[in-house]
């Protein structure tokens, strides 16, 4: 279990505006410039404050370092070459007409790049600024220039959406290759970036799209091989490979911070920091800094998790490792060695006719194109004719070859679609749908079908029961109706809805969908009802039967769910490399037509299923996979913000621990602040008849279990570690329930009921932390650290939790805590004062 890295403070830097940095090559310094005058030199691993060099060029655009000396580009078109040590300017490199926008140095650090407004990059020789190269063949300003890791490449991202490769090798430069969208046009002015990323190991350039992904290019021909994908929701600003090209970081305006695994293309982490521009990654550590337009530097210590960091300790690592057209993959033709064949006797050469293949190739005396690289014998007990040539006694039969066809025969392995709440048919009847409203099911009659649907409320809703023609496989129950969907038979699929009230003669309605169209999945909410179909359409209808939108789901459909105005879809994502298909979802409020979650990750372990899917009782979706783990999705509501929580681990149950180990759950709701379920016994995976009673639990976040009792332990002290870490859980589960209640009142018209249950919710888990807080003084004066930190945690705005706190304290006579907590509340209603003066 690792400890979660400590969010880095903003270093105020520069006045608001375009901010650059870099590191010196040994990692020493980190080196920043902004729109004023001011150039900062910090030292890493130190605190204090940096050393700041102010010459009186303004507006620094482009920046480079070397070991004992740093190189800046300027709007006033100038390019300065500055004594690390002295801060001093050591001299004029290049003077430009128009302003300089980005700088690149070489690996050597001989030359420089220059990329300015003007047509003509520049590439200048740090020791001699006579000694320049020109790239000519642009037609607009250039907005980033780049070298690869070799010093041999250049790249200019232009202003017009072209990137231009320059071989410099040699002493006249020459166009490569010219790529013309591979990039975005953007402004020189511009936030977002157009860089042209080199990887480590020279064999890739990363590329920001205008879709928002990252383009992978091969240095070998210019082409895309591979992409990161649905990442940002707003431009990309910076991206940036690892030291070892493992990882990519990457910037977008959407107030973002993602860390990319190269060789998945996966999101491992994601960071809220908003209006960054630039990044730079440390040459050794794990430590990534970053620049903002609101002139600040931050340097995050830690940023690789720790459950990632050996991916950042590894060598380095292909960008194309996996790639359709990588260095590993099957199409690179490996080098025709001469190697003698076992037993030292060399292949004859094939004879034949003067234009015979060994003398097209040239192959006088090349071995044959079947290698045994290994020593596994594949060249071993080859029949060859007279002639050199293999004979067919190597051909298998017609059985043989179907044998080989079928062996070399792959196919993923996807998530089957399913309705939530159903279950399979067991004799001649099964649950069309299971939940707290109620159950629906029907009987196989031969004939036809007879459905029963059955309220646990008879009071608000009558039971009925009707013959079924049309044998409804689906079914969705609320309080408003029931809807069902038929598969095609001798005529379309059908969805029929079938409200409970009406005050017309007639409420329900049927529509059939296209020929050869099936319903895979529906959903029915207070608004809308909705289909999946297995043209990967969503279809949306008003309760009433208008068809309200249609559109293709971008995923393989394979459930969905609904709530008031939201709609949740679930398909099955791209296929990992064990040959398990992921599943994405995408949640879209149908009144508003915004999407919240487009095409985001399920999270659920490969292999895995999924046995329901729903919202609960407060809007928020909640998912239930084949481990017995309960997730809710947090901050759904803010695109690209959503995480999946575990809310229960029904592995982990009490009940289980008592030998109660026969037992597995059928998930049906969330509700009440409680997990309603089916309690299965005897092996059995799905609830049969008669409907079963529910049971509910209680929510258990897997926080972390007791430790081994030590040897000189009291049951005090065991009973001191319990309530700590039921404190703890508790203390977790009531933040993610305040998160989850924020979110709704800030996206809706809160009531005044919402606002007093908000404050309500502060102030309990405010004595969740003071009860934690009093454990802490009881265990002894060297927990005081944590105690304050607890009291530091606390929502309280009134001071009267922090006043409890600083008694905590004053009855455990730790006194030096209890100045500190009476401190912490003096600064607090200073602040909210200061707030108020301001309002």
């Amino acid at each position: 279990m690792t400890s979660e890295a400590i969010r880095p403070r903003g270093r105020p830097a520069h006045t608001p505006g375009t901010t650059i940095l870099t590191y010196t090559p040994d990692g020493r310094r980190v080196i920043t410039a902004g729109s004023n005058s001011a150039i900062r030199v910090y030292n890493i691993g130190q605190d204090g404050e940096p050393k700041t060099i102010d010459e009186g060029v303004e507006a620094h655009f482009g920046i480079a370092a070397t070991n004992d000396a740093f190189i800046m580009g300027a709007e006033d078109g100038t390019v300065w070459r500055y004594d690390i040590e002295s801060g001093k300017m050591e001299k004029l490199l290049v003077r430009c007409a128009l302003p300089v926008r980005d700088l690149a140095i070489s690996h050597d650090g001989e030359w420089i790049a220059v990329a300015s407004d003007e047509l003509t990059v520049k590439i200048v020789n740090t020791d001699d600024m006579t000694n320049v190269k020109y790239l000519r063949e642009q037609t607009k300003g250039s907005k980033h220039v780049t070298f690869d890791q070799t010093g041999r490449f250049v790249a200019v991202s232009c202003t017009d959406g072209i990137l231009y490769i320059y071989s410099v090798a040699s002493e006249e430069p020459q166009l490569v290759r010219k790529l013309d969208g591979a990039i975005r046009r953007l402004e020189a002015e511009d936030e977002a970036t157009s860089r042209a990323v080199w990887h480590p190991d020279g064999t890739a350039l990363a590329l920001a799209q205008a879709t928002r992904d990252i383009a992978i290019f091969s240095t070998s021909d210019w082409s895309p091989q591979k992409s990161f994908t649905s990442g940002h929701n707003g431009d990309i600003t910076a991206l940036e490979w690892s030291p070892n090209g493992a990882l990519l970081a990457t910037a977008g305006s959407d107030g973002q911070i993602l860390l990319w695994e190269t060789s998945t293309q996966n999101i491992l982490k994601r960071y809220d920091f908003s209006n960054v521009i630039n990044l730079s990654w440390h040459p050794s550590r794990n430590l990534l800094s970053f620049t903002s337009s609101d002139g600040e530097l931050f340097i995050h210590e830690d940023f690789v998790p720790g459950e990632y960091l050996s991916i950042l300790q590894k060598q380095t690592e292909s960008a194309l490792r996996g790639g359709p057209l990588g260095e590993t993959s099957g199409n690179v033709r490996k080098p025709m060695v001469n190697r003698p064949k076992p037993g030292g006797e060399n292949r004859p050469r094939r004879g034949g006719s003067p234009d015979s293949l060994d003398d097209l190739l040239g192959l006088d005396d090349a071995d044959d194109f079947v290698e045994d690289d290994d020593g596994a014998g594949y060249t071993e007990d080859v029949d060859m004719n007279g002639f050199g040539k293999r004979t067919n006694g190597h051909l298998d039969g017609p059985e043989g070859r179907e044998q080989k066809r079928l062996a070399s025969y792959w196919e993923p392995t996807v998530h089957a679609p399913f309705q939530p709440g159903s279950t399979p048919w067991k004799g001649n009847r099964c649950y069309l749908c299971l939940n707290l409203t109620g159950a629906v099911w029907t009987v196989d009659q031969e004939s036809h079908n007879t459905v029963t649907v059955d309220f646990y409320d008879n009071e608000l809703h009558r039971n009925f029961h009707f013959t079924d023609p049309y044998r409804y496989d689906k079914a969705c129950l609320n309080d408003n109706g029931t809807l069902f969907a038929s598969p095609p038979g001798d005529g379309p699929a059908t969805i029929y809805y079938r409200p409970h009230e009406t005050w017309t003669t007639r409420g329900d309605w049927r529509t059939q969908l296209p020929p050869g169209e099936t319903v895979k999945a529906i959903a029915l909410s207070e608004s809308y009802i909705v289909a999946l179909t297995s043209a990967n359409y969503i279809r949306i209808y008003t309760l009433y039967g208008t068809p309200f939108r249609v559109y293709r789901q971008k995923s393989s459909a394979v459930t969905c769910a609904a709530w008031r105005d939201y709609v949740f879809t679930i398909g099955n994502g791209p296929v990992g490399p064990s040959g398990f298909s992921s599943m994405t979802y995408s949640i879209e409020n149908v009144k508003r037509d915004e999407i919240c979650q487009n095409e985001d990750i399920v999270a659920i372990k490969e292999g895995e299923e999924l046995k329901n899917v729903f919202f609960s009782d407060a809007g928020d979706p909640c998912i239930y996979d084949s481990e017995g783990v309960l997730l809710v999705l947090q901050h759904w509501r803010t695109p690209g913000q959503a995480r999946w929580v575990p809310l229960l681990d029904t592995k982990l149950l009490d009940r289980l621990s008592k030998g109660r180990k026969d037992e597995a759950y059928w998930p049906v709701a969330v509700a009440q602040d409680k997990f309603h379920c089916i309690i299965l016994k005897g092996g059995e995976s799905h609830p049969y008849f008669p409907r079963p009673l529910l049971s509910e639990f209680d929510f258990k976040i897997p926080v972390s279990t007791a430790p081994p009792p030590k040897t000189d332990d009291t049951e005090a002290d065991s009973d001191a570690r319990n309530d700590a870490l039921r404190f703890e859980e508790s203390f977790v589960r009531e933040n993610l329930f305040l998160s989850l209640f924020q979110d709704l009142i800030s996206t809706t018209n809160a009531t005044r009921n919402q606002r007093a249950e908000l404050a309500r919710k502060e102030i309990e888990l405010d004595k969740i932390l003071l009860q934690m807080l009093a454990v802490e003084c009881r265990e002894g004066e060297d927990r005081g650290m944590k105690a304050l930190e607890l009291a530091e945690m606390m929502h309280d705005r009134s001071g009267k939790m922090l006043e409890a706190a600083a008694k905590v304290a004053q009855r455990y006579d730790r006194s030096i805590l209890e100045d500190k907590i009476r401190d912490v509340a003096e600064r607090r209603l200073m602040g909210m004062d200061e707030d108020d003066e301001l309002a």
